[in-house]
């Protein structure tokens, strides 16, 4: 049997911070260039995200940046940790790259760096990933998220022809979080204030009267809701799997690292339960 070839290690991508912006008291704008960007490309999904690559405190890498040789010569927790961030925008012309972030104060990694990240700074990261962009032949979209879904669903709607039939739910903390979007399409900002992450959107959707054909779902935010709504989309309205793009970005009580390692058993136990119950296409 022949065998298959080794698998290239993947490189990743050097950027330098070019601008800084604060979109809302808990939205942090990025925005990244420079040469390292000559072969970076996401424009093919609406989703597209990277993985930034954050040293722990007080390590430091030879140059150039090479993650074989930082796994081979370095302990194991002086690597490179990621966090994972959807493409708000990515501007080719300009070799450009957008990514939003969402602040919990001095809580975490990513959102404290990205409130006192500054011009010149270098940014490492691997990517992109992504698999959904808005089906062009579907009667028509649903797009649920929370804070962590908002690029991504901006970035979709974004992407929408006029006249698009379009459902948008997002919650977010309070009015002062609502973002200006470029699109025709009227999005319901949900406002959480005191209530339990996430039971907003599921009222709405469950309230939603659904309009006649095929819909294409884009549904992301903290795992709880997402399971919730799943289950209503899948088993309740008999969305078909392939219409569904569906999955938790991140779940309460969980650092991106807790998440990961236990996701995709989570995603696996889910899945199994509910498509048992599922409808037959």
């Amino acid at each position: 049997m022949a065998l298959r070839p080794a698998r290239k290690p993947r490189k990743p991508h050097s950027a330098q911070v070019v601008r800084t912006e604060r979109l809302t008291p808990h939205m942090q704008r990025v925005v990244l260039g420079g040469e390292g960007l000559a072969d970076f490309a996401a424009d093919t999904c609406t989703d597209h995200y990277v993985k930034i690559l954050f040293s722990p405190e007080g390590v430091s890498y030879p140059e150039p940046f090479d993650m074989e040789r930082i796994r081979a010569e370095f302990p194991r927790e002086h690597w490179p940790v990621t966090r994972t961030y959807t493409v708000r925008a990515w501007d080719p012309e300009h070799r450009e790259l957008t990514l939003d972030f969402v602040l919990h104060g001095d809580e975490g990694l990513a959102g404290p760096w990205a409130m006192r990240a500054q011009p010149g700074e270098t940014v490492r990261f691997m990517g992109p990933g992504g698999a959904y962009a808005p089906d062009p032949d579907a009667d028509w979209h649903l797009l649920v998220g929370d804070e962590s879904a908002l690029p991504a669903i901006a970035r979709s709607l974004e992407s929408l022809p006029d006249g698009a039939t379009a459902h948008a739910f997002v919650e977010i903390a309070g009015p002062e979080e609502e973002q200006k979007i470029d699109s025709d399409v009227d999005v319901v900002w949900l406002h959480r204030g005191s209530r339990p992450l996430g039971e907003a959107l599921v009222e709405a959707v469950r309230a939603l009267e659904f309009p006649e054909g095929r819909v294409h779902a884009f549904v992301h935010g903290e795992a709880h809701f997402v399971k919730e709504l799943r289950h209503l989309l899948r088993v309740e309205r008999g969305v078909p799997r392939e219409d569904l793009s569906i999955s938790g970005y991140w779940r309460l009580g969980h650092n991106e690292d807790g998440w990961q390692a236990s996701k995709r058993d989570w995603n696996a136990r889910i899945e199994a339960e509910q498509e048992g119950a599922a409808p037959a296409a």
